[in-house]
């Protein structure tokens, strides 16, 4: 980032180059992609609860089909939510990034580059997820409200594909910390000329 515009914060930033000690953005996308996957295979859960129902009721757990699409929908409409404020930490946090420009990732992008994708991964992949959760709640309380089987399987076909896609995008995420360093405080320390192993002092 420009170290003008740095200097016209109103905040002093740390070791890892944010104004607080514990990066937000990706302690919420580990609450986003856990509330979408949860969504996702419960709602496969429910579609396949006839397969299901005498294992459960073998192991003694009571349960109904519709508690399944429950716990699916409900998921889904938490993951939505959060994902506006992962997707808005994460803009923030990046627009006060730092990496070098001479480092590499795994798949051979820079910081530039990953920084980018990363960006715009986020933003198309909340706009999936507010079209998905449309798309459910259509399906709970309109198309298949009278329906067993409460979401349809091309539903369940396009979450799965999306969990590979986020698969994807969380691993270019995770190359922006591991590879580049971007608000990592070692890395941070390291470039400051300070040495991290004090921090364990």
């Amino acid at each position: 980032m420009n170290s003008q515009l740095i200097d016209q914060l109103w905040f002093k930033l740390g070791a890892n180059g944010l104004p607080y000690e514990i990066p937000i953005h990706p302690n919420l996308v580990h609450l986003t992609l856990g509330l979408f996957i949860i969504a996702i295979v419960f709602d496969i859960a429910g579609t396949l609860f006839p397969i299901e129902k005498p294992i459960l009721k073998f192991l003694s757990l009571t349960a109904i089909r519709s508690g399944f699409y429950d716990v699916g929908w409900y998921n889904l409409l938490a993951c939505t939510v959060i994902t506006f404020f992962t997707v808005a930490a994460g803009f923030f946090e990046l627009l006060l990034a730092n990496p070098p420009t001479d480092v590499k990732s795994a798949w051979g992008l820079g910081a530039g580059a990953t920084m980018l994708l990363h960006g715009v991964g986020g933003v198309l992949l909340l706009t999936a997820f507010v079209a998905m959760t449309v798309w459910r709640g259509l399906q709970r309380y309109r198309w298949r409200k009278n329906v067993t089987r409460q979401v349809q399987w091309s539903y369940l076909l396009v979450g799965i594909a999306l969990l590979g896609i986020l698969y994807v995008h969380g691993t270019l995420g995770a190359h922006m910390g591991s590879e580049f360093g971007i608000h990592n405080t070692a890395a941070g320390l390291l470039r400051r000329g300070e040495n991290p192993n004090m921090l364990l002092k």
